[in-house]
């Protein structure tokens, strides 16, 4: 667990911070309740999800596809954000210069309250045509038919995330970009720090801060490492 002494200097340095970055991964929801994507509570039925979360799967299967998605749109569904999703929704309103980047596709930083969010691999609660420019928020869990046509040209919707092979969007990339160039501090959250290029931001920042439950391959690089749940140091961190 993070040392009392450790959790004062970077309470300190954030608080003294003009502008704050926070990168958050599937740590933060983890203590949710939502397997993380590598994890063994991850899998679902025969398939590995890097089969599942590709142009190439949907094109081959999309029904299995929206299948998988649904089935996560529920779990998340029945979680809820935790007291580490609530301490940056504090954070952010002692901040004037704030920005939330995540690579969770899950929504519960909008759930808790966060409003200044860059969602760099999309949302699982949008959905989009995969021929038009259509799309929209999507609640639903389940659809009449799958995949489910675009009420606009009749064409497959599909699920708003970034599929591996895809490109990250590049106005949300380029805002990410800037707000950790720009920022005092760069927070970082329950991230492994393998998943690119959402980790190269990690590089890019003046002050890095990791809140992570193992140590990652950065967290000999960082300037403060804790180590512990998000849900329990983030609260000490405001």
């Amino acid at each position: 667990m993070a040392g009392e002494c450790e959790l004062t200097v970077a309470r300190e340095r954030l608080s003294e911070a003009a502008s704050i970055a926070v990168l958050t991964g599937a740590g933060i929801s983890a203590e949710s309740g939502i397997p993380t994507f590598r994890g063994a509570g991850g899998l679902w039925k025969n398939y590995r999800p890097e089969d599942l979360a590709t142009p190439e799967a949907f094109a081959r299967d999309s029904r299995t596809v929206w299948e998988w998605y649904l089935w996560r749109r529920s779990l998340i569904d029945a979680s809820g954000p935790n007291a580490g999703h609530r301490a940056l929704v504090t954070m952010e309103q002692q901040h004037a210069r704030f920005t939330l980047i995540t690579q969770n596709l899950d929504g519960l930083h909008d759930r808790a309250g966060s409003r200044r969010i860059l969602k760099v691999h999309g949302d699982i609660w949008q959905s989009r045509c995969v021929a038009c420019s259509y799309q929209r928020k999507d609640r639903a869990l389940e659809y009449p038919e799958l995949p489910p046509p675009c009420p606009e040209c009749g064409e497959p919707l599909r699920p708003g995330v970034v599929w591996f092979g895809e490109a990250l969007p590049r106005i949300v990339w380029a805002e990410a970009e800037r707000a950790v160039s720009q920022a005092d501090v760069l927070l970082v959250v329950g991230t492994s720090a393998q998943v690119y290029p959402a980790a190269c931001l990690i590089g890019m920042a003046r002050f890095v801060i990791e809140v992570n439950v193992e140590a990652t391959p950065v967290s000999s690089r960082v300037a403060i490492a804790l180590q512990g749940p998000s849900g329990e140091i983030l609260p000490a961190l405001v």
